[in-house]
């Protein structure tokens, strides 16, 4: 019996994907956006709805980031605000474990889970660094180091909380020493379903310990497989089996009549993702200089980018680039063997259109990457807010349905049992 595919929608905001130019586009913080992308995952039988969340605004050169959206409604209440206009669709939030308490976050969490029926999942995100901890009381208190030791212990005494049913509870760890009476009840789906983002050895580490999916980027096939193998064969050494872990990459997709119609549509999604500004702060990330002088249809700078990670030009965003020089010179190359330049080489090394073809072609392409275990499912991050899944649901939930590898209709009655979780 083949996999059956796992399916979420992501709103998006906090980056390029979303082409806010288009004028089909609409607002990214009006409640009917959020309505309008949640209902029709729902209407396509998606598992949840996804919601990303960011403590701040990005900064480059001091600047707020042109690429952000400006502010983001609070995350729960948005989710519960949901709640109340679906039925059966998860929701999934993007909540970070180093600024709030386990009490305050288990007992919010657990009252999502109650408003929805069993349908509330929290995506455990980081922050190591000042910029974000400016804006709490505690200030930028955490070493790197400890970010995931304290991300593991919430989890901990997150699950303790939940427990306790609604009785006595105590936890004491390096992070967190609390103990006392729990303000909720158990939840229905006992838990609420954990995901996590990190990609390094410790994010790898924490998932394969702590959570029951994995939100990757990793979304070329030898390379999504690789990873599919690596985090699964952690798994033992925690006594926990291979499906209890669901591994889900971040992928967007683009349809047309046909495949060369579908190509088009893709390279003109693609100039209006990467504008000639757009181009230049990209550029800007890797090489961590000022480059706004440079022209984006022109050759990349001469000079080396400037290596110091303590100072960054960029505030508020994770490091992409693990080796700058390396990766310049790798960008060099591609753009001195295809004749490219600044803008067009950004297109092409930040590109992400996972899927683009056909309806058919789309639907065949998902099924392998699951059938060969490179994923468990897709998070789906359309490039219009909020109309962006609309053509998916129509035309490709369809063609899944008929190869018998998507639901036709809800199964559970909890986030948890849909996505086959304990």
């Amino acid at each position: 019996m083949p996999k059956q595919i796992i399916l979420a929608a992501h709103f998006p905001g906090v980056n390029n994907t979303t082409v806010w130019s288009d004028p089909r586009a609409g607002s990214q913080i009006a409640f009917a956006s959020f309505e309008h992308l949640a209902r029709t995952a729902e209407r396509g039988r998606f598992d949840f709805f996804f919601l990303a969340e960011g403590l701040r605004l990005r900064e480059q050169r001091g600047l707020i980031h042109d690429l952000d959206v400006v502010g983001r409604p609070d995350t729960l209440t948005v989710l519960a605000a949901l709640a109340a206009v679906t039925e059966h669709l998860g929701l999934a939030g993007t909540l970070n474990a180093t600024y709030h308490e386990p009490y305050e976050l288990a007992r919010q969490l657990a009252t999502l889970d109650h408003l929805s029926g069993g349908r509330a999942a929290w995506n455990v995100v980081t922050s190591p660094g000042g910029f974000f901890g400016a804006n709490f009381r505690r200030g930028g208190f955490l070493d790197h180091a400890d970010r995931y030791l304290r991300a593991g212990e919430f989890i901990e005494a997150a699950r303790a909380l939940w427990d306790s049913d609604g009785g006595d509870f105590a936890y004491r760890g390096r992070q967190f020493d609390i103990r006392g009476r729990f303000g909720a009840p158990r939840s229905p789906q006992g838990h609420p379903v954990i995901l996590q983002a990190g990609d390094s050895d410790g994010g790898r580490e924490l998932a394969a310990k702590y959570t029951d999916a994995i939100f990757s980027r990793h979304h070329q096939l030898a390379d999504a497989q690789e990873f599919y193998r690596d985090v699964k064969s952690r798994l033992a050494r925690y006594g926990r089996d291979r499906d209890s872990l669901k591994i889900i990459p971040g992928v967007s997709y683009v349809l047309g009549d046909s495949d060369a119609d579908a190509q088009e549509k893709a390279h003109h999604i693609r100039r209006q993702q990467v504008s000639p500004q757009t181009a230049i702060l990209l550029l800007e990330q890797l090489w961590n200089r000022d480059l706004s002088g440079y022209d984006p249809d022109g050759p990349l700078p001469e000079i080396d980018p400037r290596l110091d990670e303590d100072d960054t030009i960029v505030q508020g965003r994770a490091g992409m680039y693990a080796d700058r020089l390396r990766t310049a010179n790798e960008w060099r190359a591609r753009a001195e063997q295809k004749n490219l330049g600044i803008r067009d080489l950004i297109i092409e090394v930040t590109g992400r259109q996972n899927f683009i073809g056909t309806p058919a072609r789309v639907a065949q392409q998902l099924d392998e990457y699951v059938q060969t275990d490179a994923c468990d499912g897709f998070i789906l991050v359309p490039h219009l807010t909020p109309t962006g899944l609309d053509d998916f649901v129509d035309q490709v939930v369809p063609l899944l349905q008929e190869r018998g590898v998507f639901r036709t209709e809800y199964e559970a009655g909890t986030l948890r049992g849909n996505l086959g979780l304990a």
